[in-house]
């Protein structure tokens, strides 16, 4: 008999069903196992949860003890040797007048370069410390190193920018590097001193003569600022402090210009010009720009030590000053100079470009910078100068036209001084000395002394904080420049069809 369609299909679905169902004896099991896995998992969790806020009681694994925690380093001879060495450079750059942000900086590059990855660098006025980490298995190395003489040697301070370059491009060892560095430290100075001595009177008879004094006025301040020059030698062989020094230096100058005009020896017009370029040449050795740019960045420290530094320096100029005319007044001198500048105007332009460019070359040789540097410096000297005398043709202002002039000077340094391989520090201090407020210090001790008046005096002060911060600033202004520039000439760098092939650059 057979089935019906309908009753074949019922059946064999059926029969499906009890292919892919389990028996009922084995379906009682499943879920009996089911519910065993579950209350195990519930207990699993409870318990993970207590082991989570409970502290573990059983045994922690052992620690090999050759494991250490932190960097990889140099034996360490080589680490006290890499030490000795990043400091003592930075002792030069901070001799030198370098800001305590561009001491750190380089330190630890060289540290990185030099295979020591994790330091700690402390830059204050008077001493440097690095200290190097070592991982968990060795207690830090620190070198300390205290700056105990500043000399102006700009010569000195490029070399060691050039071994600071050397050493970031791997081009010397730490073992080279720390005798090239005793070389450069114990060489003399490149010319003798008696060309800084008419590098310095120099510079005294170009800032009179930017101030508008005539040719006598000039010769006369070459001649005082060159003896004050040789006195504050033989004082320093003496040992004697630099406060001293300044107070010699503010009295000769003001003595001197008030016997000359008493005495009449020469027809000199304005004999405050003189007293104002041997101000500016004593104002000239301060590190009034690297004070602001240690406080602008953050070293307050630093900035505070070069900032006392600063004011008792010229505290030593304001009580040399006033000492020289209080002693002109006891020996009978009837005649003080009055302090007074002709207005500037377009056709004494030229001049004061020529004066500026001048006495910024006579400062760069007076510290004893190489040619290079010295031109640089003269053109930097002149932009300032140029900006200066438009500005106050422009009637801008003293201290507005300082402002601008050092902005223009710090950025045309800070962009163009590495590619002429030349330190900026050394353009941007060249540029503004001609601008140093000198006559504007003698009109405020003398409006001081006479009619109790402070206000001349504050804005000697503003003039100088203001040339200082204007530098900082413009190389502040510079740094994009500068990397854009860097990021130009690469794309420019294509493939050359003629000439030198581009350096380090592979054949394709």
């Amino acid at each position: 008999m057979k089935l019906k369609p309908r009753a074949r299909s019922a059946a064999n679905r059926r029969h499906a069903w009890q292919i892919l169902e389990a028996p009922a004896e084995d379906r009682k099991h499943d879920k009996q196992d089911k519910r065993n896995s579950r209350q195990q998992r519930g207990s699993n969790l409870r318990q993970r949860a207590w082991q989570i806020l409970e502290a573990p009681t059983g045994e922690l694994p052992a620690v090999e003890p050759d494991t250490a925690i932190g960097p990889q380093l140099p034996d360490e001879t080589t680490v006290h040797l890499v030490l000795d060495l990043v400091v003592r450079i930075g002792e030069v750059q901070m001799a030198s007048g370098a800001g305590a942000q561009d001491v750190t900086a380089t330190i630890l590059a060289l540290t990185r370069a030099l295979g020591l990855p994790h330091c700690e660098v402390d830059v204050i006025f008077t001493s440097i410390t690095v200290s190097c980490h070592r991982g968990s298995d060795l207690p830090p190395v620190t070198a300390l190193r205290v700056v105990r003489s500043r000399s102006l040697d700009y010569t000195r301070l490029s070399d060691t920018e050039r071994l600071v370059q050397k050493l970031l491009r791997n081009k010397l060892s730490a073992e080279e590097a720390y005798a090239e560095l005793h070389r450069v430290t114990d060489a003399g100075h490149p010319y003798p001193r008696w060309v800084s001595t008419l590098a310095w009177g120099g510079m005294a008879g170009c800032i009179s003569l930017l101030l508008g004094g005539d040719v006598w006025t000039a010769l006369v301040a070459f001649v005082i600022s060159a003896v004050i020059d040789r006195i504050g030698r033989v004082l320093n062989r003496a040992s004697m402090p630099f406060f001293f020094q300044q107070v010699v230096g503010g009295v000769l100058a003001s003595s001197a210009a008030i016997g000359i005009v008493n005495l009449d020896i020469l027809p000199l017009e304005r004999p405050t010009l003189v007293v104002a370029a041997a101000l500016t040449v004593l104002l000239s050795g301060l590190s009034t720009v690297s004070a602001v740019q240690d406080a602008i960045t953050g070293y307050y420290v630093t900035a505070a030590g070069r900032s006392l530094e600063v004011a008792l320096m010229s505290a030593g100029l304001i009580t040399g000053v006033a000492g020289g005319i209080q002693l002109a007044e006891y020996f009978g001198a009837e005649r003080t100079p009055v302090p007074s500048v002709p207005a500037l105007d377009v056709v004494n332009l030229p001049v004061v470009v020529a004066a500026g460019t001048g006495a910024a070359a006579c400062f760069a040789l007076a510290c004893y910078s190489s040619l290079r540097p010295l031109l640089v410096g003269a053109c930097a000297g002149a932009v300032g100068a140029v900006a200066y005398g438009t500005l106050m043709v422009l009637d801008a202002g003293a201290i507005t036209s300082s402002a601008i002039a050092a902005t223009l000077v710090g950025f045309g340094g800070g962009v163009m001084a590495r590619r002429l391989k030349v330190t900026p520090l050394v353009v941007a201090v060249s540029g503004i000395t001609p601008l140093l407020p000198g006559f504007a210090t003698y009109r405020g001790l003398s409006e001081l002394a006479d009619y109790g008046n402070l206000t001349p005096l504050m804005g000697a002060v503003a003039t100088g904080i203001a040339l200082a911060a204007g530098v900082v600033f413009g190389e502040f202004l510079a740094q994009p420049v500068r990397t854009g520039l860097g990021r130009l000439e690469r794309k420019l760098a294509g493939p050359r069809m003629a000439g030198p092939p581009i350096p380090g650059a592979s054949p394709e």
